[in-house]
């Protein structure tokens, strides 16, 4: 079962990472898709999906956020992630922030996964 959800949060992860990509082109092309019905829900149903597996997978390894580090450091930078990707994609007041908390949000992404794979708070600052 472990192997399964496993498989499952990474494709989430996967969904995740390349849905937030796209609605960050469409912001910077102002693309009238990023005010879509299904684009505004889709995210909200995969991160869901994403958050569960990712609680399930540390209640079956026993690695919890503030005893394990690196589960610690992965749950700071994801709320960093939704910080940054909050005003790319709505609260930035203009197209430079934007872009900039954009960069910060895919980074942030960038390290939790490092991290993920390493096993270690430093990520790819090992």
């Amino acid at each position: 079962m472990y192997l399964a959800i496993k498989h499952f949060h990474m494709t989430c992860v996967a969904l995740s990472a390349c849905g937030f990509l796209l609605r960050g082109y469409w912001m910077l092309s102002g693309s009238a898709r990023l005010n879509a019905r299904l684009t505004r829900v889709l995210p909200h149903v995969v991160d869901t999906l994403l958050l569960a597996s990712a609680i399930v997978l540390s209640m079956m390894m026993a690695q919890y956020p503030f005893i394990h580090g690196w589960v610690t450091a992965k749950v700071l930078g994801l709320l960093a992630y939704i910080g940054f990707g909050t005003v790319a994609l709505k609260r930035g007041r203009t197209k430079t922030t934007r872009c900039v908390a954009l960069l910060a949000a895919a980074l942030t992404f960038a390290y939790i996964v490092s991290v993920a794979l390493s096993k270690s708070p430093a990520g790819f600052f090992s």
